[in-house]
């Protein structure tokens, strides 16, 4: 499938990751002017028409900050982890990356009730779910590649999504109630990222708290209930680049 590949061009500084550290030696690290970070997800990554998505922002201001990198999108829209898996080779390995985020889970928590008859499990099995990213986060650390995992995105009811999905196991009555599926697989990612002793950028978490601040909504940082809009992509791209920052600090 299609990626696409933003530059972002400054003095070098060394960068590597903190945990899953690149074992590249100094000597290569001061020949190479910029490192490789493929951002891997889903619709929440992928470019959307003229939407500032948050790959674009770590592009630019990632070398503002010293960290010359590029970075190769290989978001797809309604991916799930079993897509992914199909497409690791081709989309992530084959790019030869130095680091990569990780980022899935709205599609495969959806249980499609929408259909006739209504489905009732999820897409994507959370034990499954969590199979097929074990199995990606291992290969990358076999490679000597940096892993950062991130949490999907909180979600919100509009009235087209509850005409959709409105629904059980879905609670249309509870405003937290199109989360009941996917809060699970936000905790499996958690629960990797402490088995293997990665950083944890954890978006459902921040997008949670952003709505519990007076005078703000989950939806604020939303398009559509699902999709991040040019705020919550902000968001996700500051934590980012506070973290990816912060191992480079760690690793000079």
């Amino acid at each position: 499938m299609n990626t696409s590949v933003l530059m972002g061009v400054a003095m070098f500084v060394p960068f590597c990751c903190a945990v899953g550290c690149l074992a590249a030696g100094n000597e290569e690290l001061q020949t190479k002017k910029s490192k490789t970070i493929v951002v891997f997800g889903d619709s929440t990554t992928a470019t959307r028409g003229k939407l500032e998505i948050y790959a674009n922002l770590l592009a630019r201001e990632l070398p503002a900050k010293g960290i010359p990198v590029e970075i190769i999108n290989a978001g797809i829209g309604g991916n799930n982890t079993q897509m992914a898996a199909a497409r690791f080779e081709k989309d992530v390995l084959e790019k030869n990356p130095d680091m990569v985020v990780i980022q899935f889970g709205i599609n495969d928590s959806a249980i499609d009730v929408w259909k006739n008859p209504p489905e009732t499990e999820p897409r994507v099995s959370k034990g499954k779910y969590m199979q097929n990213l074990e199995k990606i986060i291992e290969t990358l650390k076999s490679r000597k590649c940096g892993v950062i995992l991130m949490t999907p995105n909180q979600l919100c009811w509009t009235q087209k999504l509850k005409e959709t999905y409105g629904k059980p196991p879905y609670d249309a009555n509870d405003p937290d109630g199109f989360n009941i599926t996917l809060r699970e697989y936000a905790q499996a990612v958690r629960q990797l990222a402490e088995k293997h002793k990665l950083p944890l950028v954890d978006i459902y978490t921040a997008y949670s708290a952003y709505g519990k601040v007076e005078n703000q909504s989950i939806n604020d940082l939303l398009l559509d209930g699902m999709h991040p809009n040019d705020k919550g992509q902000r968001l996700v791209a500051d934590l980012l680049i506070e973290e990816i920052v912060k191992l480079n600090e760690a690793n000079k």
